[in-house]
């Protein structure tokens, strides 16, 4: 100031040209740097225009594809399943492959084997024995294969071209684990059969072959593709799975056939198979054995449970009014699991309330089947999971594994790398449906308790790690939260900055686009702006890219001539919503809510007005789900 006093008008001019220069500058640089960190991998895609920064697959985006015909046998008491296995894949990259690369998912189980947690006695076996294999009809010697751990390089006499297809046939045996987990052995007489084949892994647009090992912590990344598994198992025992039984009336008992047909157009659960049938011994048709056939087209996966002794509920939903398309929702159980008998129904209403709601696009398969194991997992049409004394908990894990169908099923997420593309759409969906049926204050507490609340306890490094990191870089705590928590509540701060409706529009072009390919976390920033023509990258790059963490401090309050003016710091730096709660003198209050909006011009300071007539006592800041690292400035008082 006074250096300018001694200046000439002129002069004086000039510089503030100079300043509002130099201002402009400094807002399209702050606008320039608002770009999304890219690896080299993801820059090439955009290169080779597989994929667009408009957030669409690029004019050359391909998926290779393949078709599976599988034979199982499993026996029970005889831990011993052996398979065999006809696969046509066709390259449809333009690349040449020479060393496609082969998953052997149940070697997890041999002693030796890479993995992220110790492993019990009951877990380990042999893992699975290679007996044959084909290449285009002619035999190669199955040593390396058997000797491999869950990833085998499998090498070609021949190169396959662009554009051509290749003829593999494996024959295989393993024993199923005592100890159950993903899969494994239920008990004596119940199998969970999962990962059970060797399948082609993915060879992608980005990242070529997925030659990564299964750790047993990490989960899974396959291609959309056909399948026709046959189950052979003893009579009277009953087989669900992925994909649609056929010809079930060659199977089934004609009054368990009836009611198996019936469950399909149910509102009401139908037993199907009850106890009373289980221990009459004739379910089934009496052959010595029954082969279950299944057929499912663009899937990722295939699961199946099978029992001598589990009853069988079903019922069904209308997921589709266009059509009215139903979606039939099964539990298949031990009928001393008290929950289970209300599972059937849990089933129904998420593929009901999905379908309907959020993401509110109709449950793309026939079915679900709830099959009561240990796992807490789920699979295309499946899941795996426990029993538990308290039914709302098992409805809660019923909701999140059905709600896995969209991410990581009908959207091809790489789950191993890129986890949070499909765990932290469980969770918000899981979180969105318990808000419905619970109501907001109930399922805020039980969100906070089991997604939230020991990410902000846990104050270590781990927790700070940025959510778009791949995960098969990360273990420990942060990885978890990662996935989980933080990703759901990114999701849902961006659901509160745009409004359900724009961000539902967003959310269902990036889903239109991307179901039965394989996205990225780039394909969806990008869509999303492009859709609701905005640009959030100061949202995105704060949310999933920085180590920032959610803590506000209401650092000051001042009376204006229409209410008050609060200044609020952004100490963690996360972009993310709040309440403003005015306590007034009068003993009443108010809830004045603010979008993540009030960061997008500076992300460390927001002033925030509120209206009021009244005389406020005492302002204090509530995040709700959104919890704050450090409550203690989150107060004022008069």
């Amino acid at each position: 100031m006074f250096y300018l006093q001694y200046l000439s008008s002129s002069k004086i001019e000039t510089m503030y040209r100079l300043l509002l220069f130099f201002l402009l500058i400094t807002i399209c640089n702050y606008s320039i740097a608002q770009t999304l960190y890219e690896p080299r991998d993801i820059q090439l895609a955009y290169k080779n225009e597989t994929r667009s920064r408009d957030g669409n697959p690029g004019k050359n985006y391909w998926i290779n594809h393949a078709r599976y015909t599988i034979n199982i046998t499993a026996m029970p008491p005889d831990r011993n399943i052996t398979g065999d296995e006809t696969i046509t894949y066709f390259n449809n990259s333009p690349d040449t492959i020479r060393v496609p690369s082969i998953k052997l998912f149940i070697n997890i189980h041999k002693p030796g084997a890479p993995r992220d947690f110790p492993a019990q006695q009951d877990y380990l076996t042999s893992g699975v024995h290679v007996d044959a294999i084909t290449i285009n009809g002619t035999s190669i010697d199955t040593t390396r294969a058997s000797n491999s751990f869950t990833n085998y390089a499998l090498r070609l006499p021949a190169p396959l071209m662009p554009h051509d297809s290749l003829h593999l046939t494996f024959k295989w045996h393993y024993e199923i684990s005592l100890q159950s987990g993903r899969e494994g052995m239920i008990d004596s007489t119940t199998y969970f059969l999962a990962y059970f084949y060797p399948r082609v892994a993915v060879f992608d647009d980005y990242n070529g072959w997925d030659r990564m090992q299964f750790m047993d912590s990490h989960e899974f990344y396959s291609d959309f593709n056909d399948y026709d598994v046959t189950i052979n198992v003893p009579k009277n025992y009953i087989v669900v799975g992925t994909g649609t039984l056929q010809h079930p009336e060659t199977l089934l008992q004609p009054d368990i056939l009836s009611r198996y047909k019936q469950s399909f157009n149910s509102d009401a659960t139908i037993n199907i198979v009850t106890k009373e049938n289980l221990d009459a011994k004739n379910i089934t048709t009496q052959n010595a054995v029954n082969s279950w056939r299944f057929i499912a087209s663009n899937i990722p996966d295939m699961a199946f449970g099978l029992s001598d002794h589990f009853v069988w509920d079903g019922c069904s939903a209308v997921v589709d009014d266009k059509t009215n398309r139903r979606a039939g929702a099964f539990a298949m159980y031990n009928d001393t699991a008290a929950d289970y008998h209300h599972v059937a129904q849990y089933a129904r209403h998420s593929l009901d309330w999905l379908s309907h709601n959020w993401p509110g696009v109709p449950y793309p398969y026939e079915k679900a089947t709830v099959f009561q194991g240990y796992a807490g997992m789920e699979y295309p049409m499946m899941a795996n999971d426990e029993t538990y004394s308290d039914t709302l908990f098992s409805r809660f894990v019923a909701e999140h594994e059905i709600a896995h169908t969209y991410m990581p099923f009908y959207m091809g997420i790489n789950e191993t790398r890129y986890g949070f593309m499909d765990e932290g759409w469980a969770t918000t969906y899981e979180y969105l449906i318990g808000t419905s049926d619970m109501g907001e204050e109930k399922a805020t507490g039980f969100y906070q308790q089991f997604r939230i609340e020991g990410m902000i306890e846990d104050i270590s490094s781990d927790e700070q790690i940025p959510i778009v990191t791949p995960g098969d870089a990360l273990t420990g705590s942060g990885f978890g939260n990662n996935e989980y928590g933080k990703a759901s509540i990114g999701y849902l701060a961006m659901k509160d900055l745009l409004g359900d409706e724009l961000f539902k529009k967003c959310l269902h072009a990036y889903m239109d686009r991307w179901h039965g390919k394989h996205p990225l976390p780039w394909d969806f920033f990008y869509t999303f702006n492009n859709v609701s023509e905005k640009n959030l990258n100061w949202f995105w790059n704060s949310w999933f890219f920085s180590n920032n963490y959610i803590d506000m401090d209401l650092s000051d309050v001042k009376k204006n001539g229409g209410g008050y003016t609060l200044s609020i710091k952004n100490i963690g730096g996360m972009p993310a919503p709040v309440d403003v709660i005015a306590i007034y003198e009068d003993g009443s209050t108010e809830k004045f809510h603010q979008t993540p909006a009030i960061w997008m011009n500076n992300q460390t300071q927001a002033t925030v007005n509120i209206t009021t007539k009244k005389k406020v006592q005492s302002i204090k800041l509530d995040g709700g789900i959104f919890m704050d690292a450090d409550t203690s400035n989150n107060s004022w008082h008069e």
